[in-house]
Parts: structure tokens; sequence; C-alpha cells
């Protein structure tokens, strides 16, 4: 799973660094980066890159899922949900690692703004990010 926390990480990065989210509030930034355009398209692409961690991916999404919405929405059956839905809940992990977003939150975003953000993000660590996500899961 650490590789797929490593390929939102760098999803987002990417996005930020394009300007994704300008002139958005801070608070709408994970919805534009995680929600407005899918993370994979293609049920075979989608089988690919969750390889051996669908099950894990699964348990996330139901754990998240059961945990703010009361139920589970996302047909499980289908691969390409399931990785879209994923990447939509790592990134919030990620984006909660970025102090500047904090700060942001209920003003409008610049460049210089989604730079400072992006900054926050090259340090991130997939693996340490991963077992907050896993320690967290477990509390719930």
């Amino acid at each position: 799973m650490k590789d797929i926390f490593q390929s939102v990480i760098d999803d987002i990065h990417d996005k930020l660094n394009d300007n994704v989210g300008l002139d958005d509030y801070g608070c709408d930034l994970h919805n534009e980066l995680c929600n407005t355009d899918y993370f994979i398209i293609g049920r075979y692409q989608a089988k690919e890159f969750l390889g051996g961690h669908v099950f894990d991916a699964i348990e996330m999404i139901k754990d998240y899922e059961q945990s703010n919405f009361g139920e589970v929405s996302t047909d499980l059956s289908e691969p390409e949900k399931v990785v879209n839905m994923l990447a939509y809940i790592i990134g919030e992990y990620v984006l909660a690692e970025s102090d500047h977003l904090q700060e942001k939150w209920d003003d409008t975003l610049t460049g210089d703004d989604l730079t400072k953000i992006a900054e926050d993000l090259e340090c991130l660590s997939a693996s340490k990010l991963y077992e907050k996500a896993a320690a967290w899961a477990s509390l719930n």
C-alpha cells in the first residue's frame, strides 16, 4: 500500500505544480485535486494498479465510508471505483499534512499558496503516512 500512497502523493504534487486549485478556497482544494478528475481510468489499469493490495484498499474504503457516512456506497466490485475512492481517501491524509493549507482553509488560494502547500508535501513519507492511516483506522 505504501506504493499506492506514494502514487497519490506524486499525483497531488503534480497537480499543485500545474496550479490545480488556483483561486479556489483552501477548504475546496481536496475536492479539486482528488474528486474532479479520475485518478485512474479503465478497469484493467485499475486492477493492475491495485495488484495485491485490493483487499487492503477495500478495507480502507469500508472503514472510511462507514465512519464518515454510516454506510458503504462505493461499488466495491468495480476496480476503477475502488482505486478512485482510495485516491480520494489518501488525498485527505496527504493534504492534512500541510500546515500552510490549514492556515489558508478559509482563504482563496494564490499561486504562492499552492507552491507552499507543495513544499509542505515534498518531504512527505509515504511509509509514515501509511502507518498514520493504519493507526487511525485501527482506532475506529
